[in-house]
């Protein structure tokens, strides 16, 4: 039996950690779907547009030797997107475990049969202090870094 897994994120500012996630879940699964959450999704569950758009973020996923497809997450209920894709187990970071919102990932997903497993989360690097120190060098506010249509 081909065991399938998803990698959901937002893969924004590309680093380390989401290269680590990826590696581990190829490693734990057969096929490994990279589901890159859009920028409309982003905007409303963080409050913010991604730096990186949705396009170049999954040019950049897709092109990681042991990711073998792309999804775009366009759902905000993960189980919604596994009716579109079809998975036999999650992967997120351990970030997530004993969250109200991880507890809830594993109770949904537990009810279709998905297993949700958890890699450690990259504390050092983070798309977030990524953010932060570009907001620093730009002259920006902390947490979010202008980006023009030009810089894109």
């Amino acid at each position: 039996m081909t065991v399938i897994g998803y990698a959901p994120g937002a893969y924004d500012l590309f680093h380390v950690g989401h290269l680590n996630l990826l590696r581990h879940a190829a490693e734990h699964c057969d096929h490994l779907i990279a589901g890159v959450v859009s920028d409309e999704m982003l905007l409303r569950s963080k409050g913010r547009l991604p730096v990186i758009p949705l396009a170049e973020r999954m040019e950049i996923v897709g092109n990681i030797r042991f990711v073998d497809q792309v999804h775009p997450e366009v759902l905000p209920d993960k189980v919604d997107t596994w009716e579109q894709v079809r998975f036999d187990v999650i992967f997120k970071g351990d970030d997530w475990r004993g969250t109200p919102k991880g507890i809830r990932l594993e109770r949904d997903f537990a009810a279709v049969g998905v297993r949700v497993h958890y890699f450690p989360y990259t504390v050092h690097t983070s798309s977030t202090v990524l953010r932060e120190a570009l907001a620093v060098i730009t002259g920006g506010p902390a947490g979010r870094v202008a980006v023009t249509a030009d810089a894109r």
